[in-house]
């Protein structure tokens, strides 16, 4: 900056002004600074602006990504939030490995990201020891909810979702559901279970042995969970599914037994993932707001920074049933 200053023949501050457009400077000093900067090839620092400034304008973002749409187009959001305020995103994927999740925390605390956004597996919990080494950065967890610490957390009701689900079965007629569920280590499958069963009796229907197939949220889970209900000695004649890649699994399996859907069997997948529309039949589903999921997650963020002595926010999201064509 002192180069391009003395080849303009103004002052350090009057080209920090050009750069930054944060006070009036002439046309005829701006057309002197561009120059020299043109000639010189001159990039400004934005290292050296964070230090001077000591804030990055960047958020870091935890994730164990998969197959699953869903964390694409929830990132998608996040993404978006970033950019519309201002902020760059670092994204790294824990892959469910623990010592990989708590190595990536670690560079990201030490590069000094303003704040920092949580969605991994509750199985594998950040390294609690290293947040509290950098008490300035603000954490919010997403999407699921133990962890010792003050983090503010946003998560949606699965609870209520999963009761909505079956109970658009129940109300539509169907009284042999049955319920393929994500691992049982992760609060929502566990809940989106619970409210599947608590529909299921308050409507005084019973849920046969092997009716809940436990899976893994991926594409493959489902087509194996789904086989495994086709075999059932009185297969059912409605499923609800804890999530749209598992669904797409399961559409599959039906259709390689020759069964359609939703004359043999009705389906309610979760998350209304962006193909879920474009399935045949197109899939009823409970909508997960992930795009206003992800801009919660940044304003929280923003406000904390901002304010850190605010006390712990816990929020939660309202799911909503999308009716299409799979019931």
């Amino acid at each position: 900056m002192k180069d391009v200053a003395r080849l303009a023949g103004v002052s350090t501050s009057t080209v920090s002004h050009v750069i930054n457009k944060d006070r009036f400077v002439s046309e005829a000093i701006i057309e002197k600074v561009d120059a020299a900067i043109k000639t010189l090839n001159y990039a400004p620092s934005a290292l050296a602006r964070s230090l001077k400034l000591k804030q990055t304008r960047t958020i870091g973002m935890l994730i164990t990504a998969s197959s699953n749409p869903f964390y694409s187009e929830l990132v998608r959001g996040v993404e978006r939030s970033c950019f519309e305020r201002g902020y760059s995103l670092v994204l790294c994927n824990t892959e469910g490995d623990e010592q990989r999740m708590n190595r990536n925390l670690e560079m990201l605390m030490q590069k000094r990201v303003d704040g920092l956004l949580l969605l991994c597996t509750e199985t594998h919990q950040p390294s609690v020891e290293i947040i509290r080494r950098y008490p300035s950065i603000p954490t919010v967890m997403m999407d699921w909810s133990p962890f010792e610490g003050d983090s503010d957390l946003i998560q949606d009701n699965s609870l209520l979702g999963g009761d909505m689900a079956t109970q658009y079965l129940i109300d539509k007629g169907h009284t042999r559901i049955a319920c393929i569920t994500g691992p049982l280590d992760k609060t929502p499958a566990r809940l989106r279970l619970e409210g599947y069963r608590e529909a299921m009796s308050r409507s005084g229907l019973t849920v046969p042995a092997d009716y809940e197939v436990i899976a893994d949220f991926e594409f493959g889970g489902g087509f194996d969970a789904m086989q495994k209900l086709l075999a059932h000695a009185t297969p059912p004649d409605a499923v609800f599914i804890g999530n749209d890649a598992m669904a797409v699994g399961a559409y599959q399996a039906l259709y390689q037994a020759g069964l359609h859907i939703p004359q043999d069997m009705a389906i309610v997948g979760y998350d209304d993932i962006e193909l879920a529309r474009y399935m045949t039949p197109p899939l009823t589903t409970i909508h997960q707001p992930k795009d206003e999921l992800g801009e919660l997650a940044i304003d929280v963020l923003i406000n904390r920074m901002a304010e850190p002595e605010l006390a712990q926010q816990r929020l939660q999201l309202t799911p909503e049933l999308m009716v299409r064509g799979s019931v």
